[in-house]
């Protein structure tokens, strides 16, 4: 009995030293220290996440603004890209005249002075809204951006030609497979290298289609992500990248980060060389879920030297602090 004790001490003994110096940080080589930083929905108008749900009309709840740009804009982009972002998120919904039209909500009514779904509108009907309409930051006492957002609504198409050599996350909308069928074949019609600058993510039925079209596309669904949490905290301790984790993206919040396998420089690199790339959030908090890293005081929980992605909705607060 004494020696299957000693034998099975042995093996866990043996299988906790494989672990941890597969996995500690102290045994890897950083990066270059160097963050890439994605800007989602470029330079926005932030607001307060406190009892917030999918339905919650965020441009009744911006916070003063501190800036003039509206999110999904091109000009926001260009912000965002000037501040010192390496990747922009942008939204999509197609549009019924066969284009794709860049807008955060499923429907209009939010920040325009429109109403219906957004998809059931053909792009020129679109362009006509002011995006900038419904927003206030006092509970409509004022309006600051209305009058200022009409026709700023892009296309895919204006967004590509305006930074054709920038890097995008397109996030689709809907859990609609013939979407991800129609963005599938828009990236097909790309060339190499411009498709090469594009990662997606969204619904699992958009996303498996746009999988199965072009498996070269970094792609990500919530049904992915959860494979690839489930699979690698099973399997991660072994240096092993599931597929789950290929080619795609993983968002990790920052309080959730310290608990993978080899966070963050042997996490980030595993996954580099598998096509994804890590980015970390803000803190997951059950009720709103996972912000950005949107102030100085989260950027600082980041280890150094950590080369990975950051996810922020405040690019002007967050690149100076990279010394970029």
């Amino acid at each position: 009995m004494r020696r299957v004790l000693r034998i099975g001490l042995a093996i866990v003994l043996a299988f906790a030293a494989f672990a941890y110096v597969n996995n500690t940080n102290l045994l890897a080589t950083p990066g270059d220290g160097r963050p890439v930083l994605l800007a989602h929905r470029g330079l926005a108008q932030t607001y307060h996440r406190k009892d917030l749900d999918n339905d919650t009309c965020t441009a009744t709840r911006i916070d003063p603004p501190a800036h003039p740009y509206l999110e999904n804009s091109i000009a926001s982009m260009q912000a965002a890209f000037a501040a010192g972002a390496d990747i922009v998120e942008l939204d999509v919904h197609p549009t019924t005249d066969g284009a794709f039209a860049v807008f955060h909500d499923w429907t209009v009514d939010c920040r325009t002075e429109g109403k219906g779904v957004t998809r059931r509108h053909t792009l020129a009907q679109l362009k006509a809204l002011d995006i900038g309409y419904g927003y206030t930051a006092d509970g409509g006492a004022t309006y600051p951006f209305r009058g200022t957002g009409i026709g700023l609504m892009p296309s895919l198409d204006e967004v590509l030609r305006a930074f054709p050599k920038r890097r995008f996350l397109i996030n689709v909308k809907s859990n609609d497979a013939s979407e991800g069928e129609q963005l599938a074949q828009y990236f097909a019609r790309l060339t190499p290298e411009a498709r090469g600058l594009l990662m997606v993510y969204g619904g699992s039925a958009p996303i498996d289609a746009v999988r199965a079209r072009l498996p070269d596309v970094p792609a990500m669904s919530r049904s992915s992500l959860k494979a690839c949490a489930l699979h690698y905290l099973a399997l991660g301790w072994s240096g092993y990248v599931p597929a789950a984790c290929r080619q795609s993206l993983v968002l990790l919040p920052m309080n959730v980060a310290p608990y993978a396998w080899g966070w963050p420089h042997r996490l980030v690199e595993r996954m580099r060389l598998a096509g994804t790339t890590v980015f970390v959030a803000g803190a997951y908090d059950g009720d709103a879920g996972a912000s950005g890293v949107d102030s100085g005081e989260e950027f600082r929980m980041i280890p150094a030297g950590y080369s990975g992605g950051i996810w922020t909705n405040r690019i002007d607060r967050i690149a100076p602090l990279t010394q970029r």
